[in-house]
């Protein structure tokens, strides 16, 4: 009979860990959530008693001390600030976690010593890659680099609502993976545990953003016009809408630079067939996806 291990959960609150944390649970794990405001609903995790006790990544001595109260050994983190997260690792091992999975990037191609730091996504990832391999060693974490997440769609929500969105190439194609399917990946790990060190995950489709706008309007009913812009002007909308100059960058450069880049990466293949092999079921597309949430396009 398998052990029953024993989760902590950072980032519950967001679509992957909450989604993590509910296949954790449903596998048979014990399952507790890291969260800044424990008083705060989780409306996804509904109906579940989780134990939820205070802690940031950002801040190491609350990390160990909620490591220490769960009793946890299997932790799901993700990366905070520009990647620098060696501090608060050393305090969830001080804590008792023996291993770990980290929700890092598809964007990671190669050697994660050799990422520029130019690579803003790809870079901040690898540095905590390479600060688990050394902290924890290879073989007792699971790096989780997905693709393109469904949810980015929510970037374009103001346009979306007045019918009209402005976008840099509208024939950019992404993999658009639900975050709910990177979780659930995640959650069997946690509780079943991994051989693999890297699992790549991808969307099951190839869709350009315009089609991609298409299948929202259609899903809410409402007719949405496609404008095609410049980079100048797509940056400063972006940074409007409070999305950081690096994260702005490199959602420009998938879009006009290097479009189709994570279909071109080592390991694609493998990647879509990824969510099947560890949940037992498909992968959501894009479609999917906006059914079950298309509350959140309201206004």
């Amino acid at each position: 009979m398998a052990t029953q291990r024993n989760v902590i959960i950072f980032g519950a609150t967001g679509d992957v860990g909450s989604a993590a944390a509910l296949q954790a649970y449903q596998e048979g794990a014990k399952v507790s959530l890291a969260v800044r405001d424990p008083k705060k609903p989780i409306p996804r995790l509904s109906g579940i008693q989780f134990d939820k006790v205070p802690a940031d990544l950002t801040k190491p001595e609350t990390v160990e001390a909620a490591v220490r109260q769960t009793g946890a050994t299997v932790a799901f983190i993700y990366v905070v600030g520009d990647g620098n997260m060696r501090p608060s690792l050393q305090a969830l091992k001080a804590g008792g976690i023996k291993s770990i999975v980290f929700l890092s990037s598809f964007t990671i191609e190669d050697d994660i010593r050799a990422v520029p730091s130019t690579d803003f996504i790809a870079f901040r990832h690898a540095q905590v890659e390479i600060a688990l391999e050394e902290v924890f060693g290879n073989e007792n974490f699971v790096a989780i680099r997905p693709a393109y997440f469904s949810s980015n769609s929510l970037n374009f929500k103001e346009g979306i609502l007045r019918g009209e969105t402005e976008l840099p190439n509208p024939v950019a194609e992404f993999d658009w993976i639900s975050p709910a399917d990177v979780g659930r990946v995640s959650g069997m790990i946690l509780a079943h545990g991994s051989k693999e060190n890297v699992i790549g995950l991808v969307g099951p489709e190839k869709l350009a953003l315009k089609d991609a706008m298409s299948v929202i309007g259609d899903v809410l009913g409402k007719s949405i016009n496609v404008i095609k812009i410049g980079e100048a002007k797509a940056l400063k909308q972006m940074s409007d809408a409070g999305i950081p100059l690096p994260v702005a960058n490199w959602m420009l450069d998938n879009a006009i630079r290097n479009p189709g880049a994570s279909f071109r990466a080592p390991g694609y293949l493998e990647a879509l067939g990824n969510v099947h092999k560890y949940t037992g079921k498909a992968p959501a597309n894009f479609r999917q996806w906006m059914e079950e949430n298309r509350d959140r396009f309201k206004a």
